[in-house]
C-alpha cells in the first residue's frame, strides 16, 4: 500500500494532529503527514513560490464544495467578505463549480472555517480520496428539467458525503480527536477511496459541465415532452497524466447504460463503492476509475455494477451534444425572470469586478451559479432591474469570443504541481492569439484553449481545441484537436514550445485554417482532420 493509504489506516477519522497544531502558536505550518488529511477537510498548504528566494512563506488554500455550484446572495456575500478579511481578498471559481481562497495564514484558517460553516456552506470533502464536489448544469433552462437535475445532484452530493466526526470536532468544536480513535465511515471504510472521484450532471444538447471526463456521469433523457425520463450512465473518464508516464492518459468515460431518474443516488453510490473495492491502492497514479474501466472493460464494469445494483440497467438511449460554452449575457427564465451570465477571466474574481458583483447582489439579490468554465450566472432577476444591474456593471470587460472560450488552471505562484504559468499568462496570451487571428482573416473566431501549469488537467486541457500544458518553466505541450461539443479528446501536437514561440507556432496553422476549413467548421474539427500529428 501507498504512505497514502497507510496513513488513512492509522488515523479513520481523517483527524491527524491538525487540532494540536492549530493550538500551537509555534508551529508555522502543518506536519507533512497533517497535509493528506487537511485535503479531505478542503485545505491545501502551500507556499507563495515568487518569494521562495527570500524565505519559504506558508499559506494555505481553502476551497468550498458548493453542489451545482448554487448559491444564495447571502452566502455569496459572506464569502466574499471572509475572502477581505482572511484571505487575499480574491476568490476563484474552480472549474468543478467551487469557490477557492487563497493566501490564507494558519492563524486565520480555523475562522475561516467556522465562518463558511455559519453560511450552511462546508469544505468538506472539497479536496482529498473522496467523492468532489457534484457539477449540475448552471444555466436556467427556458423550460423542462433544470431543477429536477439539480436537485438529483444535490442528493448525490449528501449520499457520497464522508461522515466523520473529525471535521465538526476540529473547525467547530476546536478539540482533538484521538488518532487511534476506532471510526469506519459507512460508505468508505477505514481508508477512503484509492484516488479521488468525481460526479456530475448534465442535460443535452448542452455540455458545459464536460461529462465525459468525469469518474461517474448522469446525461439526462428527457422525453417529446420534455419530462425527465431517467439518465444514461457514464463511467471511468478523467484527466490527469504525467509527463514522460505512458501508463498515465486522459481518458473519455464510456456510456454504461440507462437508469430511472429515482435511482441516481443508489446508481452513484454503487459506482464509488466499485472505484473504492477495485482502484489500485499500490500506486497513486494508477489509482483512478479510468484505470479499473480501461483495463477491464466496460462490460466487466457493468455486470459488476448490475451485481451490487441487485437489478439490470436499460441500453442507453440516443443523446446528442453540440456546445460546451456558457451563457453569456441577458437571457429569460422560463417563470419571466431574467439571467445574466458574466465572464470572470481565468475564474479570479478581484478588483473592481469583485466590488461590482457585491454591489449587484447587495442590492437586487439575485440566486448565484458557478459554472465549471470559471464564470458566474446570475439568476431570479425581475425584468425591472436590467436597468440598475448593467449600470453598476458598466465599464467591466465582458469578453471576446475567444476570451470567454478559454479557461486556465491557478498554476503559479501558489501551486506546488505547477512548472509553468497558466493564469497569470493565458490573459496576454490571448490578446496576442486575438491578433494573430486578425491577421490570418479570422476576426472574431471563437476557439476554446486552455491553458494548465502541470499535465494534471485541473482546466481540462485534453478536451480543448488548442491546449497548452506546462513542460518546463516557460515551455508547454501544444495539443490540438478537441471539438466544440466536449466530446473527443485531443492530441499531442508538440512537445516542447517555448512561450515566446507560442505565435510563431500557431500562426501557419491560423493561415491554413483560413484557407482549407469547411463551411461553418471549427478550428478544433479542422485540426483534427488536416493536422499530422506525431
Amino acid at each position: 500500500m501507498t504512505p497514502n493509504e497507510l496513513l488513512k489506516l492509522k488515523s479513520p477519522t481523517l483527524a491527524g494532529t491538525i487540532a494540536l497544531t492549530l493550538l500551537d502558536p509555534q508551529a508555522a505550518q502543518f506536519t507533512p503527514d497533517d497535509a493528506l488529511f487537511l485535503k479531505f477537510h478542503g485545505i491545501y498548504p502551500q507556499d507563495d513560490r515568487d518569494l521562495r528566494k527570500t524565505a519559504k512563506h506558508p499559506i494555505l488554500m481553502v476551497r468550498c464544495r458548493i453542489p451545482g455550484g448554487t448559491l444564495s446572495p447571502a452566502q455569496y456575500l459572506a464569502i466574499d467578505e471572509l475572502a477581505t478579511s482572511y484571505a487575499n481578498n480574491t476568490l476563484r471559481v474552480t472549474s468543478r463549480q467551487g469557490l477557492q481562497f487563497h493566501g490564507v495564514l494558519k492563524s486565520n484558517i480555523r475562522a475561516l472555517i467556522k465562518s463558511i460553516n455559519a453560511t450552511l456552506l462546508t469544505t468538506l470533502a472539497a479536496c482529498g480520496d473522496n467523492n468532489r464536489n457534484v457539477m449540475a448544469p448552471p444555466a436556467p433552462a427556458a423550460g423542462g428539467i433544470a431543477d429536477q437535475v439539480r436537485r438529483h445532484a444535490s442528493q448525490v452530493a449528501a449520499a457520497l458525503a464522508p461522515q466523520t466526526p473529525a471535521y465538526h470536532a476540529i473547525w467547530i468544536d476546536e478539540v482533538q480527536i484521538p488518532l487511534n480513535e476506532d471510526f469506519t465511515d459507512p460508505l468508505y471504510g477505514k481508508t477512503y477511496l484509492p484516488r479521488k472521484f468525481k460526479v456530475a450532471f448534465a442535460i443535452p444538447p448542452v455540455n458545459d459541465i464536460d461529462i465525459f471526463t468525469n469518474c461517474c456521469g448522469f446525461i439526462a433523457i428527457a422525453d417529446p415532452a420534455g419530462q425527465l425520463l431517467g439518465y444514461n450512465l457514464l463511467a471511468g473518464g478523467g484527466m490527469g497524466r504525467g509527463h514522460g508516464n505512458k501508463a498515465t492518459f486522459p481518458r473519455l468515460a464510456d456510456v454504461i447504460g440507462f437508469l430511472p431518474a429515482a435511482s441516481a443516488v443508489e446508481v452513484a453510490t454503487a459506482v464509488l463503492t466499485v472505484h473504492r473495492d477495485f482502484g489500485d491502492r499500490n500506486s497513486r497514479k494508477h489509482a483512478r476509475l479510468k484505470y479499473v474501466l480501461e483495463e477491464r472493460g466496460p462490460a466487466w464494469f457493468r455486470a459488476e455494477l448490475e451485481h451490487r445494483l441487485g437489478w439490470p440497467l436499460a441500453p442507453a438511449h440516443p443523446f446528442q451534444f453540440d456546445s460546451q460554452s456558457d451563457l453569456f449575457g441577458w437571457h429569460t427564465q422560463a417563470d419571466g425572470r431574467l439571467c445574466l451570465g458574466l465572464f470572470v477571466e481565468t475564474g479570479r474574481i478581484q478588483g473592481a469586478f469583485k466590488q461590482a458583483l457585491r454591489q449587484v447582489i447587495a442590492q437586487y439579490q439575485p440566486a448565484i451559479r458557478l459554472t465549471p468554465a470559471n464564470n458566474v450566472i446570475l439568476c431570479d432577476i425581475a425584468p425591472g432591474h436590467r436597468a440598475g444591474i448593467d449600470a453598476l456593471l458598466a465599464g467591466l470587460d465582458r469578453g471576446s469570443l475567444l476570451r470567454r472560450a478559454s479557461m486556465a488552471c491557478v498554476a503559479l505562484p501558489t501551486c506546488s504541481y505547477a512548472v509553468a504559468e497558466a493564469e497569470r499568462f493565458l490573459p496576454q496570451l490571448i490578446t496576442r492569439i486575438e491578433t494573430t487571428l486578425h491577421e490570418a482573416g479570422l476576426p472574431n473566431e471563437e476557439i476554446h484553449i486552455r491553458m494548465t501549469g502541470c499535465p494534471n488537467g485541473c482546466a481540462r486541457p485534453y478536451m480543448a481545441e488548442i491546449a497548452f500544458v506546462g513542460k518546463a518553466p516557460g515551455v508547454y505541450q501544444l495539443w490540438l484537436g478537441g471539438n466544440v461539443a466536449s466530446t473527443r479528446l485531443n492530441r499531442l501536437y508538440k512537445d516542447a514550445v517555448k512561450d515566446a514561440d507560442i505565435i510563431s507556432v500557431l500562426r501557419p496553422l491560423f493561415d491554413r485554417f483560413a484557407q482549407e476549413r469547411r463551411p461553418a467548421e471549427h478550428f478544433g474539427d479542422w485540426a483534427a482532420r488536416a493536422v499530422e500529428y506525431p
